[in-house]
């Protein structure tokens, strides 16, 4: 097999007259084009690309250390929220242990109430006893001194009524008799 290389002016299409670079599908002015480019951005990553890695650099770095804070912070809400489900959970049992110590706590006071009703009931009963007791020795008392006034008043009248002249002298020379024989 034989190559054969055309020449320009031997190609279909392409006027003899048009240079080289200009062939085409070639264009050499877009490889150029891309070269300045290319070399422009490696002055401008030369130039700045270290400041703007480091800048990228500490921006990853600070991102990183906002996700592990993060993360600590969402383990730290999942952990109360199990708590809080937990509590939540055990509510029911723990509003029936409530309800059970207030059952208890309030049969407890009702019976400390009724013992303490029955102690202040038997003290009144005692104190009104020795009231009704004072009250019974007070009225005897009473009674046996009106009792005596009254036999002493009715005696006296008796006697003034009973009591003659001559048996006033009588009694008053006994008496003066009887005074004598225990004298000096």
């Amino acid at each position: 097999m034989l190559l054969y290389i055309y020449t320009l002016s031997e190609v279909p299409g392409i006027d003899s007259s048009s240079p080289w670079w200009n062939y085409p599908g070639l264009e050499l002015w877009k490889f150029v084009n891309l070269l300045v480019f290319i070399l422009c951005a490696l002055y401008l990553h030369r130039r700045f690309g270290r400041p703007i890695g480091e800048a990228l650099r500490s921006r990853g770095e600070g991102i990183k250390r906002e996700l592990l804070r993060a993360r600590e912070e969402r383990d730290q809400a999942l952990a109360k929220l199990a708590e809080v489900e937990s509590r939540f959970a055990n509510l029911d049992a723990e509003v029936a242990r409530v309800k059970e110590r207030a059952r208890i706590e309030a049969e407890a006071e009702k019976q400390r109430i009724a013992d303490a009703t029955g102690e202040e009931i038997a003290k009144t009963r005692e104190q009104a006893k020795r009231e009704i007791e004072t009250a019974g020795k007070a009225a005897r008392h009473e009674l046996r001194r009106f009792a005596a006034e009254e036999s002493v008043r009715i005696a006296e009248e008796l006697l003034q009524r009973e009591m003659r002249p001559e048996d006033d002298v009588r009694l008053t020379g006994r008496n003066v008799q009887e005074l004598g024989r225990t004298g000096p």
